[in-house]
């Protein structure tokens, strides 16, 4: 392994890590030497690098260095390659166009001679076939962020359509369905929508209360607390699952 790559792994090692870990627990992970270790440690620090170490301590990694020229392995390269294609085909044309800048902001910034891996052709991500009337993605997704209301018509497995306000928190992908998790104002409890029965969406200037992450917790808890399954494809149990 070259000195650069070794540079970019034991900086990774260093990221995982918020307290500080010992030298000889890195030298394991890195496969090399506790002289060696130290070396690294020293060339990082030569470069900018925010590395505290003490004796019987170990060494921790400050925030906010980034070390050039941007560094990833085959595997990673493929794997950034890969996801990128699957939002790209898979969810919307806001995140199709995100998905396609990073990775040419990324392609930009890594070495000529492994640039190419960026655009193997090797994976192939199908495209999902569009509906009909589609539900804005995009829409739920700006109400995520600025924690905005919905007002939605949904249509149940029978076919009834009933009005709703909800708070989404999060939405899901699987295979070919989409989904819309969050707070039903309604049934005054966490709901699991699908997108294809929403008939109608409607951003509202309301805002609900907390925030979304610490509701994204409560929702995860309490599927947690139950028997997990797929009914229709669904992400949560069926207490939660309007299905």
């Amino acid at each position: 392994m070259s000195k650069s790559h070794r540079l970019f792994d034991l900086m990774q090692v260093l990221r995982r890590h918020r307290q500080p870990v010992a030298g000889v627990e890195l030298a394991r992970e890195a496969g090399v030497s506790l002289r060696t270790i130290r070396r690294d440690v020293a060339s990082l620090q030569a470069m900018g690098a925010e590395i505290d170490g003490e004796p019987g301590v170990g060494y921790v990694l400050k925030p906010g260095f980034l070390l050039p020229p941007l560094m990833f392995s085959l595997e990673e390269i493929h794997a950034l390659a890969l996801g990128a294609q699957w939002v790209s085909r898979q969810t919307d044309n806001g995140l199709a166009l995100a998905a396609n800048n990073a990775l040419g902001k990324i392609g930009a910034v890594l070495p000529s001679d492994v640039r190419h891996e960026l655009y193997d052709n090797a994976f192939h991500v199908g495209r999902r076939p569009t509906p009909l009337q589609s539900l804005d993605l995009g829409m739920l997704r700006q109400a995520m962020r600025e924690q905005r209301k919905v007002h939605i018509a949904y249509r149940d497995p029978q076919g009834v359509s009933t009005e709703r306000v909800i708070w989404p928190i999060s939405l899901g992908f699987v295979e070919t369905a989409r989904f819309v998790a969050g707070w039903c104002e309604l049934r005054q409890d966490f709901r699991t929508f699908r997108a294809d029965r929403i008939e109608r969406a409607e951003l509202q200037a309301d805002r609900y209360p907390g925030r979304r992450r610490d509701l994204v917790k409560q929702w995860r808890s309490q599927v947690a607390d139950e028997d997990d399954h797929l009914a229709d494809g669904a992400l949560t149990p069926r207490r939660h699952a309007d299905t």
